[in-house]
């Protein structure tokens, strides 16, 4: 018998979801720095896109509570529908789920505040109901104490959820460093959003491959002059 689950994440057979990533949504966040936490979403959305995966974004109660999903997100999507709740669980919005059916991909990457009440009943009923594969992008996601986004973890790992982290889903997309279409995009959402790894692609490319300076100009560096 075949497991759908062991199929590694390809451009062609996944959508993301991004859950309520507004600024009262994070303000209560604990589990993860919420500097850290905007990085990593943005850095997958830029990912999606190099990737051209079919990209859902849904809010809730954006103007009566949580405030608008982050300008760094939108700005990955210009023009791009917003589908706004007023349900905790996205799931229970006929909207997304006519989105995510016509977007035809059962594997769905979902990254979203918080991870102990949106994530999980989204989660759990997208399986159940929807027969959806659920890839919960761990550090892209936050809970209100890192027991909570733990414990909600464990739960949807023992429920069938598969948990990653932002930087493999990107690295499965693109799999193979041969793939020059993507290969140059890729680098610079590393360089970007990747912390030390990308300060080292930045240190090989400019010491070892005497690449340009990634910073924007010129900038002129004066001799070491010994003080009289």
């Amino acid at each position: 018998m075949s497991n759908s689950k062991l199929e590694v994440l390809t451009p062609d057979n996944c959508q993301l979801i991004f859950i309520d990533q507004q600024p009262q949504m994070a303000f209560g966040v604990q589990s993860i720095d919420r500097q850290v936490l905007k990085n990593n979403v943005v850095g997958l959305a830029k990912a999606a896109k190099v990737f051209k995966i079919p990209t859902i974004i849904t809010t809730v109660e954006s103007e009566s509570f949580s405030g608008f999903t982050y300008p760094e997100l939108l700005d990955v999507f210009p023009g791009q529908k917003l589908l706004e709740r007023t349900s905790m669980n996205s799931w229970d919005d006929q909207k997304v789920r006519d989105a995510l059916a016509a977007n035809g991909r059962k594997k769905v990457v979902v990254s979203g505040l918080w991870t102990e009440v949106c994530n999980i009943t989204f989660a759990l009923c997208a399986m159940n109901e929807g027969g959806y594969e659920i890839y919960m992008v761990a550090d892209a996601s936050g809970g209100t104490s890192k027991e909570a986004h733990d414990y909600a973890m464990q739960r949807m790992i023992q429920a069938g959820v598969i948990p990653m982290t932002w930087q493999p889903v990107m690295l499965e997309w693109q799999r193979d460093w041969a793939r020059r279409d993507t290969y140059d995009a890729v680098m610079d959402i590393v360089r970007e959003h990747s912390g030390a790894y990308g300060m080292g692609v930045d240190y090989a490319y400019t010491m070892v491959h005497k690449a340009p300076q990634r910073a924007a100009g010129t900038h002129e560096a004066l001799a070491p002059m010994p003080a009289k």
